[in-house]
């Protein structure tokens, strides 16, 4: 029984593992750029694994063993970009996307995205309603979304991050799949990007649409976590 019982433990701990995933590629013009090429390779490029310390700095850009830097794509406000996984999500979730403008006269490869100087672009949340819950993010593996077309020309962190919820039951059981690309816009506006968040410091890591048990009872709402998404 305890030889069984140690073999499923085995295997779930595998299962786990293979499900995991990264987001290498950048997606411009509808096809991806390319792994590692305008994304920063992150610390679990091999691993594929986790963050879960929201107060971590691995939480903005999830390289600080790699302390990779990767060419700049330069893209048009306005237009289409995004990301592409490793492999397909494959946990319940939520997906949420982050910019930040490098300061003038600063090449965004060797700027950190330190500060206040985060806005939220894009989002994918979860879908409630009849007694149950369920994750449009779950089983993609490309997401794209438009630039607003009011986005200052400039040098850009993008960041995405999927919250995978499966055992966010308790403080610190979400995983954070983090990868941050580099952009050079052009042809933008005059928008102003907002409300502007620090990230680490977004969250405590115990927000509802975080800490949160999705399987019983079943949520009726949810919220989704960080500022409201900035369209221009």
């Amino acid at each position: 029984m305890k030889l069984a019982s140690a073999v499923l433990a085995f295997a779930s701990l595998l299962s786990g593992v293979a499900a995991h995933y990264t987001f290498p590629q950048l997606v411009v013009g509808g096809r991806g750029t390319g792994a590692w090429v305008n994304v920063r390779q992150t610390n679990n490029y091999q691993s594929n694994g986790p963050v879960i310390d929201v107060a971590s700095q691995d939480f903005r850009c999830y390289n600080s063993a790699t302390r990779s830097k990767a060419t700049t794509a330069t893209v048009a406000a306005g237009s289409t970009i995004g990301f592409q996984a490793g492999q397909a999500v494959s946990h319940p979730g939520v997906l949420n996307v982050y910019m930040a403008k490098a300061p003038a006269g600063v090449d965004v490869a060797n700027w950190d995205g330190a500060g206040q100087v985060w806005f939220k672009v894009y989002q994918i949340s979860a879908v409630t309603g009849g007694g149950a819950i369920s994750w449009p993010s779950n089983g993609q593996a490309t997401f794209q979304f438009p630039l607003p077309s009011s986005l200052p020309s400039g040098q850009y962190l993008v960041r995405v991050e999927h919250i995978a919820l499966h055992s966010a039951s308790g403080f610190q059981g979400a995983q954070f799949y983090i990868s941050c690309a580099q952009i050079n816009v052009t042809g933008g506006g005059s928008g102003n990007p907002g409300p502007l968040v620090a990230i680490p410091g977004v969250y405590t890591g115990r927000e509802p649409g975080i800490m949160i048990n999705i399987y019983y009872p079943v949520p009726t709402t949810y919220v989704q976590p960080g500022p409201a998404v900035w369209r221009g």
